[in-house]
This record gives structure tokens, C-alpha cells and sequence, in this order.
């Protein structure tokens, strides 16, 4: 973790990196807030629909600069990037991946990659084809808090993880492209994507079947946007996992989401919660807050590193891979009425 005051580390790439930016929905900042320490990365374009969006974004001195382009064709065809980051609308994802692969150009996405498994099948085809970079944008992973949960069970403080349970409470929000089902998919995707990555990366456990439930009870004006979500998954060693998600959380609440995870192991139970922090309890011990966890990090600055300086990536491909087909399970089960669905093997190999 940066120690307060101190100047965040310089990361050197071997050449320069001309990066465009497709949108500035979801995790845009991830892109953006990272640039002071990448001085061989240059945000030569920018990319939106929305002319307004534009203006606005055009307001941080990171992208004032930059060319401003209003399709993706148009900037693929006239800048000459190594990298595109790509946080448009869901159901507009897996297209610019798709069209920015079939350039060789390397791609780090907002997540989900696609809204529906043919969707997925032909961005996972477009991608193994170009053979380009690819990373996804799941930044928790990089949370001091999350990192330590992970360390826990590595060390096998609490032995065999046989069950998980998480949480994700969102404010609502007033982002109009979540309201339709065509641009937004569904909560599960959206953000359920989040925790289903951390709950399978901290636990060291694999999913193997995958049981939902999401829908929109009252708040008319969210239309398509589902504000409660239930999903129950199986992991590898016959126990389970369990993510609970709404859009409930008050405008009064001191911040936009409440995320908790709760690992329950043959040993012991460890656990995050805001208001609490790590704590860990075990057979051999009593509960105890953990304070020493690991150093954040960047998850661009990851997908960086392993593209161009051949670094060990912390989001491998395997796994983007993987967590996209176990929330399409997912979000496939809650659209079937929660029939259970084993989750597909879409992929031979990562």
C-alpha cells in the first residue's frame, strides 16, 4: 500500500504505448488515474457517442489533449494504437473487442466481455485468433482487503474453504443505458461479475454449478434493472458459495456500495466488512482484526506489465475466461427461472 504522501511508484514498459479509450462508464479511472506513473503510455484518443460525454470528459487535463472520436472504426482506422480500454455500455462490449482483435490491437476491457454465451463465444473466438493481450477490469482484486483474505487462505489459517458467502449493496444510480436490458444485460453481469471473480480468487476454489434469481421489485423508473439478486453456487470440493446483491442501499449511506466477504473454512472463518475490517478467527485462536494486508495495486498497470514486460499477471487469461462463463451461467439460470444450469466448458484450454 502507498504510504500516505509518498509518491506513487514510476513503471517503465520497453516502448511507448499509444492508448486509446472507447467510453468513460463503469471503471474508466482505472485507465486514467494510473497515467502519472506510466510516462511510456500516451491517451492519444478518446472515444464516445455521446458528444456531451465528451465535453465533460474533456474537462480532466488526462484527456484534454487527446483526439476526440465519435465511432470506433474512426479511431482504429486513423490512430495507430497498441492498446485500446474499452469501458462503453455493456451491450456494446463484446462488438468493440471483437473489432479491435481482429486489428491486433491489445484490449483491456470493463467487464462483463458479453451479455450472452454467442456473444462471449465470439469475442473468446476473435481474441484466440489475433492473438492479442487481453485484460479485464476487475480492480477489488487489487484491494489491500481482498488481497488479504486471499493470503489467509494460502497460508491455510483456515483450512479447507467449504463455504463462501458476499455481498454487494449498490445505490441506485442514475445511469440511463442500465435501465434497458439490450445495453445493460442484467445486475448479475454487471456487478455480480465483481464478487463471483473474488469469491472464486480467494477462496482458491473452483465453481462448478451455478443457481440464480434476479429481478426489479417496485422502482418503476428503473425499468430492466434488476435491484435484488440471489445466486448460489457449488465449488469444486462439494461445498458452497452464496452472493446476495441489490441496488437498495440509501442515498444516506456515506458510500456508493457495502461489499462484504465471509470465508468459512474447516479451520476457521475469516472475513471483511467495512466497519470491521479483516478479522480472522480459528481453532487455534481467538478473533483477532488483521491490519497487516498486502499492498494495493493497479489492474491496468497488471495487464501492462504482463503485455509488455512479460510479468506473471495477477488477472490471468484463464481466469477472464472462466469468471465470464460462470456469470453467464449465472445470469442463463435467473433468465430460466432459476433452473440449474451446470456451468459450460466453453474453452479447451486458457
Amino acid at each position: 500500500m502507498q504510504v500516505a504522501g509518498a509518491a506513487a511508484p514510476v513503471v517503465r514498459l520497453p516502448r511507448a504505448v499509444r492508448l486509446g479509450l472507447l467510453g468513460f462508464d463503469g471503471h474508466a479511472a482505472e485507465i486514467l488515474d494510473p497515467l502519472p506513473q506510466l510516462p511510456d503510455v500516451q491517451l492519444v484518443a478518446v472515444c464516445d457517442k455521446d458528444e456531451a460525454a465528451i465535453r465533460r470528459a474533456a474537462k480532466n487535463p488526462r484527456i484534454a489533449a487527446a483526439k476526440k472520436y465519435s465511432r470506433l472504426t474512426d479511431m482504429l482506422a486513423h490512430e495507430k494504437l497498441d492498446v485500446a480500454a474499452i469501458c462503453n455500455t455493456n451491450g456494446e462490449r463484446a462488438d468493440a473487442i471483437v473489432e479491435c482483435a481482429q486489428r491486433g490491437v491489445n484490449v483491456i476491457a470493463e467487464k462483463p466481455l458479453a451479455i450472452s454465451g454467442e456473444e462471449y463465444i465470439q469475442v473468446h473466438h476473435a481474441v484466440t485468433r489475433s492473438g492479442i493481450g487481453l485484460g479485464m477490469l476487475v480492480p477489488m482484486r487489487f484491494e489491500p482487503q481482498f488481497a488479504g483474505l486471499r493470503k489467509i487462505v494460502a497460508d491455510g489459517l483456515i483450512g479447507d474453504v467449504i463455504q463462501v458467502s458476499a455481498q454487494k449493496s449498490y445505490k441506485m444510480g442514475n445511469e440511463e443505458w442500465r435501465r434497458e436490458k439490450k445495453s445493460y444485460g442484467s445486475t448479475i453481469l454487471w456487478i455480480g461479475i465483481h464478487m463471483i471473480d473474488l469469491m472464486r480468487w480467494t477462496s482458491g476454489r473452483e465453481f462448478v454449478d451455478a443457481t440464480a434469481w434476479q429481478i426489479r421489485v417496485g422502482f418503476p423508473e428503473l425499468r430492466d434493472q434488476q435491484n435484488v439478486s440471489a445466486s448460489v453456487f457449488q465449488l469444486d470440493n462439494g461445498g458452497l458459495a452464496i452472493l446476495r446483491m441489490d441496488y437498495l442501499r440509501p442515498k444516506t449511506a456515506a458510500t456508493h456500495g457495502d461489499d462484504r466477504l465471509r470465508l468459512a473454512g474447516t479451520r476457521g472463518v475469516a472475513e471483511y466488512i467495512a466497519s470491521t475490517g479483516v478479522t480472522l478467527i480459528t481453532s487455534k485462536e481467538g478473533p483477532r482484526v488483521i491490519s497487516d494486508l498486502p499492498p494495493g495495486g493497479s489492474v491496468f498497470i497488471d495487464f501492462l506489465q504482463s503485455t509488455y514486460n512479460g510479468t506473471k499477471p495477477e488477472v490471468s487469461l484463464a481466469d477472464i475466461w472462466r469468471v465470464n462463463e460462470i456469470t453467464i451461467a449465472a445470469d442463463q439460470s435467473a433468465s430460466a427461472g432459476a433452473k440449474k444450469l451446470p456451468i459450460a466448458e466453453r474453452t479447451s484450454e486458457a
